[in-house]
């Protein structure tokens, strides 16, 4: 809160006032300074600087200076009158009285007297006049008011005797580095003359630590006045040396005596209130006027004494006071962990090692464990869901960083232990739909694309998810896993069918056959495919369709990979890619450039899209397209070639598509599908509700709609939907009674 150096500090609050004033003066002044140096004492005449520009080779060459004449002498008397004239002035701002003399005139008789080299005299004669009124001050010190008016008239008097002196200041001060700045000078003999005198300085000390006492005892003091000599002890240095260390040992003298008292007098709760509100109070008078160094809370404050009288009787928001105190102290929180250690020991053993509670030991252990879990239950459930919805979503983010494939950081087993890990923090949070949502998002990806680390442990987490959540739950997730499987049973027997029909071509499709209830909502985006690749479509179509009748079959082109043949010049290459990487690349067997309009017209590929594929071709790791003009980034006007000197030291080449990161968008949609899927859920819970009961009050329909959902609702989240409901007729308010509902058959 306060500066420790000693190094030109801004003027105090109270001296801003007159800063100010002389704010227009100071600039006039500058202004005047400027203009003066051009045409004062100090002025030469206009003189011309020549030279013999065509001397022969060799010869000498002359400058002649016309005009110019010697720095004119000073009048008699110059320097007396003058400095008599600053005398007063100075005088004058020390006693508070009028100024003669026009500041304006004062500044440039500074900068004469500066110009003539009289600065060392000048400087000498300043500080001695400084010196003289400070120490004609002390004797008026008599008590805090005086001493803080002594201060701040001194730092006011400063301000202005250095707008007069600024010159002085800035050259001659400026270039001494062993001479302090006039404002420093200023500290410096306040320091010396007033503040160091041992028996002022003893008194403002113990003024000030009387105020303080005052006010911790309840009375009501001059806050500004404190927090403007601590101002002061802080700017002359003197403050943690004299002040601090008094101060702490005072603090710590009169908490340790009051703990003692207060711990003998009341109970542990109401001496922990007491003392939450001491440490609120001396926070308060950190902010407002004391050092924020200042306070060191000491353990001894604290008191283990009550806390097994806590633990016992469950007094949880004591226990959470207690907490909060113990985290002010370093390794506080360490303490109080082994002290609580020490009282489940302590408890357990009186249950165990007691002969005379063998028949109910068991029923004790159970009961005290459930003690503990439970709380820990409840801790945990109120701080995890404090931030709805996020929490869920990263849980189910951090499985798939660990079920994706590529995860080195664990073996089998110890993926099964961290599953294990996450399912403890999984039963804490109450948006398990949310969770669910984000979950089946990163599954579908990773059993799309084959980038599952291990299908045991999928199908663990899936189990670990039915076991906790139900059925329910799992049951969409597990018809994603039942898909994939089907989808490899159709792809058996289609080759077979393509074997049996004989359908010439070298290209070998498959198919994974997905139903949309199970699997996350995928925009569909329609492209131009080549003709080979649309009569194999059109091939599966009438095989899976002459098996299952009346179903309809879309195609999502977004999720298609391909394996293609390519050939450069090294050699022949696989390269691993998407389908619209592929619809690109083939492109190029038809010509030998193509700029990205002709690109997007020929493949139908939205232009978002089509940048990130032709940047991932031509911008990434495994360049098979060339770029002209060279760049990271896709634009307008950019044309494409075939890069025939493509080298890579595999085979199979797996080309990654620059994917989008998860835009907010995508992550608020999720969300609201979430939150649509909430109200079928409320509603359906409303309806069946309605439908068994007839007849139910608004409170107690609310009451049994909470014990059905899973989830956390709103009440104005609920009283909409019961009033959609009423809305679409499938519930009316009483005519009699407006807080009942009747159901409508």
């Amino acid at each position: 809160m306060f500066p420790t150096g000693f190094s030109s500090p801004n003027p105090p609050a109270a001296a801003a006032a007159a800063q100010e004033q002389l704010k227009n003066k100071s600039l006039l002044i500058s202004s005047v300074a400027v203009g003066h140096h051009a045409n004062g004492l100090t002025k030469a005449a206009s003189s011309t600087v020549s030279s013999f520009a065509n001397s022969k080779p060799g010869s000498a060459k002359k400058l002649v200076i016309k005009n110019f004449k010697d720095k004119p002498k000073l009048p008699e008397n110059y320097t007396d009158e003058t400095w008599q004239k600053l005398k007063e002035a100075v005088e004058a701002i020390q006693n508070s009285t009028s100024i003669k003399y026009n500041l304006e005139e004062l500044y440039q008789a500074v900068e004469n007297l500066c110009s003539y080299k009289i600065s060392a005299n000048l400087y000498k004669q300043l500080r001695q006049i400084c010196e003289d009124h400070i120490k004609a001050q002390i004797h008026h010190v008599l008590f805090l008011k005086k001493i803080d008016k002594c201060w701040q008239d001194h730092c006011r008097q400063m301000i202005m005797i250095r707008s007069i002196f600024l010159f002085l200041d800035r050259t001659y001060v400026l270039q001494n580095s062993m001479l302090p700045s006039i404002w420093d000078m200023g500290l410096e003999l306040f320091r010396t003359h007033i503040i160091s005198d041992q028996k002022v300085q003893n008194k403002t000390i113990d003024g000030i630590l009387l105020l303080i006492e005052r006010e911790r005892n309840g009375e009501a003091i001059d806050r500004s006045l404190l927090r403007s000599l601590l101002s002061m002890l802080s700017d002359l240095q003197i403050y943690q040396d004299s002040f601090e260390h008094r101060f702490l040992e005072e603090t710590n003298r009169l908490y340790a005596a009051e703990g003692q008292r207060l711990m003998q007098e009341r109970e542990v709760p109401e001496y922990l209130h007491h003392v939450n509100k001491r440490l609120e109070e001396e926070a308060d008078r950190i902010i407002t006027y004391l050092d924020q160094t200042c306070l060191n809370l000491k353990s001894q404050c604290l008191n283990f004494l009550g806390l097994n009288h806590l633990l016992d009787e469950n007094r949880i928001q004591d226990l959470s006071l207690l907490y909060q105190l113990f985290s002010r102290v370093k390794n506080g929180v360490q303490a109080l962990l082994q002290q609580w250690i020490e009282y489940i020991k302590a408890f357990g053993s009186t249950i165990v090692i007691n002969p005379e509670k063998d028949k109910t030991m068991v029923q004790e252990l159970l009961d005290f464990k459930d003690k503990f879990v439970n709380a820990m239950k409840e801790a945990f459930e109120t701080f995890i869901n404090k931030r709805p919805n996020k929490p869920a979503e990263l849980i189910a983010k951090y499985v798939d960083s660990k079920l994706r494939a590529g995860n080195k950081e664990a073996t089998d087993e110890e993926l099964e232990k961290m599953l294990d890990k996450i399912m403890i923090i999984f039963r804490f949070i109450y948006g398990k739909d949310v969770f669910e949502a984000f979950y089946k998002k990163d599954l579908a990806k990773r059993l799309l694309v084959g980038k599952s680390a291990s299908v045991d442990a999928e199908k663990s987490m899936l189990s670990k998810l039915k076991h906790e959540c139900g059925a329910a739950f799992t049951s969409k997730l597990e018809g994603m896993f039942k898909d994939m499987e089907l989808s490899k049973d159709i792809m058996i027997q289609f080759k077979q069918y393509m074997q049996n029909q004989n359908v010439p071509g070298n290209i070998e499709l498959t198919v994974n056959i997905l139903t949309m209830g199970y699997w996350p909502t995928y925009v569909p985006m329609e492209v131009h495919l080549p003709s080979e690749m649309v009569k194999l479509q059109e091939i599966f179509k009438t095989f899976y369709l002459g098996k299952h009748s009346g179903r309809k079959l879309q195609w999502q082109s977004t999720l298609g990979h391909c394996v293609l043949k390519a050939e450069f010049k090294e050699g022949k290459k696989e390269l691993q890619v998407s389908l619209f990487q592929t619809l690109v690349l083939l492109m190029f067997n038809e010509g030998e450039e193509f700029s990205l309009e002709e690109i997007k017209q020929a493949t139908g590929i939205e232009d978002g899209e089509l940048r990130r594929t032709l940047q991932s071709l031509a911008c990434g790791k495994a360049r098979v397209l060339a770029k002209s003009p060279k760049g990271k980034d896709v634009e307008d006007g950019d044309k494409f070639t075939c890069n025939d000197d493509f080298r890579h030291k595999l085979f199979r080449i797996k080309i990654n598509q620059i994917q989008m990161k998860e835009t907010v968008e995508e992550q608020a949609s999720t969300t609201e599908r979430v939150f649509q899927d909430r109200q079928y859920q409320i509603d359906a819970a409303i309806v069946r509700i309605m439908k068994m009961r007839k007849t139910l009050t608004h409170n107690l329909l609310v009451s049994e709609v909470y014990n059905q959902l899973k989830f956390p609702v709103k009440p104005a989240d609920l009283k909409k939907r019961i009033e959609s409901l009423i809305d679409r007729d499938y519930m009316e308010r009483d005519k009699e009674n407006p807080n009942q509902y009747n159901y409508i058959a």
